[in-house]
């Protein structure tokens, strides 16, 4: 059993001045695997007092050395991807080699895509030449509170950390209680970046407690949130007595639109990255919208390939899917599939309960339901977990009209060869991302989404973008 029970606060790892004991439990078994502190009001209080102590010299440090204190969190982080892949597949269940490779690795690309962002980044530069005298100046919002969720944890405490970091601003970073330690080990790999005390704080809690202190925190000048949207919203409330800035990642139904002249990988592609990570993504493809002209092709394919998809512990290696993070996720998942039955979707893989093997662990059978139409609870609500829904769409109006009729816009997916049909998807689809014929975007492009999956975008130079604010100065003085 791991004990974690301190905080990082003003460069110290200390005790909880009000913490209370936290199992964290191992999905793979229900067992417990570490024991940390939630903290209270008074270590929330004690790491927003160390930001802002620490704010004006990190805002007043020079752009190089801020760049050069990423530099050196980059450097710590590379030597400590065993130690967090490892965290990460015990605390949320991730498949070991896919925690050490897709987790882990996820932070080394974010870190590194900062680091050339921020020396590309025009933090001061003129307006136009029709104003010699006037600057545009980005500068640090000020003290920022992130809050990071279970799922994808590194690559979403990088994202927030690197870019507000280097932008000058000071946070306090409140992991998701389901996956602590991997934040730990990076609160380590802060403090061996040798920054400022306060600059980086680490505070264990959980939303109703640390996440709602920060929220509506008076010295916290921003919050960026990776999470469902019920807690986003909840955050939004919070936030609104003091008028800080909210950045808003949240939850997705992601439109998978196949043609006919789909690619021959295009199903496979799409179930598996479904599957990924145990369907417990954001932007994961869980509405595949099928052309007519293929559909009984595709259904029957997609249920072949989820059948020959493996659920297994996380602590083993190989190409299998682990459980999802927790028993309320698991019932959760379980109620859907049964509403999805229930509503008259066409079971054609996987279903309730456990796979076969299995009497203990939150594994769910990765599932597949056809005929599936967009009035379905199973088609509307953010499942996550190995669901996929499949429907039908006769010609482009249509898909685009299922595509877009959620309330989620974070990305949407095409498949077809036709290079003039996919330019007028990318312009219809309501969603921050459009992800087409298996092309991942490329390093540093933005993610972020619309309508009810948030705000803000994250990554390279947008993501510093949102930690900045924008000053404009006339008269200005050569120096």
């Amino acid at each position: 059993m791991i004990e974690k029970r301190q905080f990082y606060i003003n460069g110290a790892w200390v005790e909880p001045l009000a913490g209370t004991a936290h199992e964290v439990i191992d999905p793979s078994t229900e067992e417990p695997c570490a024991v940390i502190s939630l903290g209270g009001e008074a270590d929330t209080n004690a790491a927003v007092a160390a930001a802002k102590a620490a704010l004006p010299g990190w805002m007043a440090t020079p752009v190089e050395e801020r760049i050069a204190a990423l530099e050196r969190v980059y450097a710590a982080y590379k030597t400590r991807t065993e130690d967090l892949g490892t965290a990460i597949s015990m605390e949320m269940g991730a498949p070991i080699d896919m925690a050490k490779t897709l987790q882990a690795g996820a932070g080394i690309r974010h870190l590194k895509t900062f680091i050339q962002a921020a020396k590309e980044f025009p933090w001061e530069r003129p307006l136009g030449d029709h104003a010699p005298n006037d600057r545009i100046i980005h500068e640090a919002v000020g003290v920022c509170a992130l809050i990071t969720p279970w799922n994808w944890p590194m690559n979403q405490i990088t994202l927030k950390v690197g870019a507000a970091l280097v932008a000058g601003n000071t946070m306090v970073l409140k992991p998701s209680e389901e996956s602590p330690l991997d934040a730990m080990i990076f609160a380590e790999i802060m403090e061996a970046a040798d920054l400022p005390p306060g600059v980086f704080n680490l505070v264990n809690g959980d939303g109703t407690g640390v996440g709602s202190q920060l929220s509506s925190h008076p010295d916290v000048d921003m919050v960026s949130f990776t999470g469902s949207t019920r807690a986003g919203r909840l955050i939004s409330i919070a936030a609104a007595d003091t008028l800080k800035r909210v950045h808003l990642e949240l939850g997705g139904k992601g439109a998978n639109l196949v043609f006919a002249d789909a690619d021959e990988k295009a199903v496979k592609r799409g179930v598996l990255h479904m599957m990924n990570n145990s369907g417990q993504s954001c932007n994961a493809p869980s509405r595949m919208l099928v052309e007519a002209p293929i559909y009984d092709r595709v259904v029957e394919e997609a249920a072949a390939i989820v059948e020959k998809i493996t659920v297994g512990p996380a602590s083993e290696e190989g190409r299998h899917i682990g459980p999802v993070v927790n028993g309320s996720q698991w019932d959760k998942i379980q109620g859907l599939i049964e509403k999805g039955i229930e509503e008259g979707a066409r079971l054609v893989a996987g279903g309730p309960g456990r796979p076969e093997g299995f009497n203990k662990g939150f594994y769910v059978r990765p599932t597949v339901f056809a005929d599936v139409t967009n009035d379905m609870t199973i088609a509307q609500e953010e499942i996550f977990g190995p669901v996929l829904s499949i429907l039908k769409f006769e010609d482009e109006d249509e898909a685009v009209q299922i595509a877009n009729d959620t309330p989620y816009g974070l990305t949407n997916y095409v498949q077809s060869q036709d290079g003039a049909r996919r330019a007028r998807m990318a312009r219809a689809l309501r969603s921050g991302m459009v992800e087409m014929n298996g092309e991942s975007r490329g390093a540093g492009a933005p993610f972020g989404g619309m309508k009810m999956s948030g705000n803000g975008r994250e990554g390279g130079s947008w993501g510093i973008h949102d930690f900045v604010e924008v000053k404009a100065v006339s008269g200005w003085a050569a120096e």
